[in-house]
């Protein structure tokens, strides 16, 4: 739902969320999940700790929102490239490119989310591993789909899609790891042309 078909009350509501999100995301990037409280949360987003419990029931069912949150993003905006028309290539090179958009300003829940999805244990994921795994799969099911229809059109080398897929996640989420490490260095933007050289020299039909 967008924001302008809230009332100003509801709207008053989401941007308080978000900016109790956003503190908690700060803090967790800065002392990990365990060395934060509740009580921490609140008084980086400036409010009572009352209020932020009316928001969430605990300190679990914060992160949870957290990442949950930012995975639907980053699954929405990989999905919408994957979607566009085009051909094939256009659309592997912009889905490449796509890889950085969420986390382009936000280093700090590109940490997070990959220590998730990486399988960090923090004992609180009751239920959240399933249901990032459930994203990523939907996700890399439509890569495969649209490398299959480069495969039908003797585009792409006929390779297993689905494997085709895993690679080029993988390929992709060690240049995202670069980056994480040190981003000034390893700009993940400018090293989205050596990605697509790499993938596509090996995939691209002769």
């Amino acid at each position: 739902m967008q924001d302008k078909k809230l009332t100003r009350r509801e709207r008053e509501k989401l941007r308080h969320r978000r900016q109790m999100l956003v503190a908690a995301i700060e803090l967790f990037s800065e002392k990990g999940y365990h060395n934060v409280s509740m009580h921490e949360i609140a008084k980086r987003a400036e409010f009572a700790i009352g209020t932020l419990y009316k928001f969430f029931k605990n300190k679990e069912d914060l992160y949870k929102a957290l990442i949950m949150e930012k995975a639907a993003e980053y699954h929405r905006t990989l999905i919408r490239a994957l979607s566009r028309e085009g051909d094939v290539l256009t659309i592997l090179k912009n889905y490449i490119s796509a890889k950085a958009g969420v986390f382009a300003d936000d280093v700090a829940t590109l940490r997070l989310y990959f220590a998730e999805t990486q399988g960090a244990s923090f004992n609180i994921k009751a239920g959240l591993d399933q249901d990032i795994r459930k994203l990523y799969d939907e996700l890399v099911e439509q890569l495969a789909s649209t490398l299959e229809k480069g495969i039908r059109k003797n585009v792409l080398r006929d390779l297993n899609p689905y494997y085709t897929a895993v690679a080029l996640e993988g390929i992709t989420n060690a240049f995202l790891f670069c980056w994480l490490e040190d981003p000034e260095r390893h700009s993940y933007e400018a090293n989205a042309p050596v990605i697509r050289d790499i993938f596509l020299k090996g995939v691209v039909a002769e």
